[in-house]
């Protein structure tokens, strides 16, 4: 059930960028660099965190100092998270700015485009969270299907999914990048300047939950039955056990 679920989201990615692609030579126009780049910030996320397996696990297998491995976690972790509204921010592709005056594109086929383009990002989001739910299970040592249904595995997921979605919003309306972290100073003042303006706390507020709404909709949609499925058969596993 997972390998499935991570080939479609890359399958789905890979659907995105060959409409991107394939639509400069097939209707004489030019290529749309931006959405390239955003389908390359979309799986940045799922980069970092095959990173962070890759080095943080086995250094806990081999019993590593845990400040070690702890300092390593948290740093690839707020990498992760930056990044991590890269992914969402497909959605906004939806406007159809990309389409220009003159050009012979069909309009279905941007419709199909921006829609793979959006599916694409919310996809990869859902299992970017997914995923990292399953790490820091391991990271703990419980393996059990039933943590995945916890309260405070529910509340983890919530909370990524409201900060996806307030980042998505900074991104859009503030216009910033996750690497503007690296000027604290900047971001806080611009964000602060904005959320000063008429009427934009109350955007804010409302695109950040309603957001975070549509993303907790499609994790229960794409991830509900996968977690229904792991939890079924350790039921199994432990009644043949039995």
């Amino acid at each position: 059930m997972l390998t499935s679920l991570v080939v479609g989201v890359l399958l789905m990615n890979l659907f995105a960028a060959a409409l991107v692609v394939a639509r400069a030579p097939v209707y004489r126009t030019r290529l749309y660099r931006p959405m390239l780049l955003n389908l390359v910030l979309s799986a940045a996320p799922l980069v970092v965190l095959g990173v962070a397996v890759v080095l943080v696990l086995p250094l806990l297998v081999v019993g590593a100092p845990r400040a070690v491995v702890g300092v390593i976690a948290a740093v690839l972790g707020l990498v992760w998270l930056l990044l991590l509204p890269n992914s969402g921010y497909l959605i906004t592709e939806l406007n159809l700015n990309h389409r220009q005056e003159g050009e012979r594109v069909p309009e279905w086929y941007d419709v199909l485009l921006v829609l793979v383009l959006a599916m694409s990002g919310v996809l990869t989001t859902v299992l970017n969270v997914f995923l990292v739910l399953l790490v820091g299970l391991a990271a703990v040592g419980d393996d059990s299907a039933t943590a995945l249904t916890s309260p405070q595995a529910r509340a983890f997921e919530g909370a990524l999914l409201l900060l996806v979605a307030f980042g998505i919003y900074l991104g859009r309306h503030v216009r910033l990048n996750s690497w503007d972290v690296t000027h604290p100073h900047l971001v806080a003042g611009k964000v602060l300047r904005h959320l000063r303006s008429p009427g934009a706390r109350g955007n804010a507020i409302g695109f950040t939950l309603l957001g975070a709404l549509f993303f907790a909709l499609m994790y229960l949609v794409v991830i509900g039955p996968v977690v229904q499925g792991l939890v079924d058969l350790e039921r199994l596993r432990d009644a043949g056990a039995g």
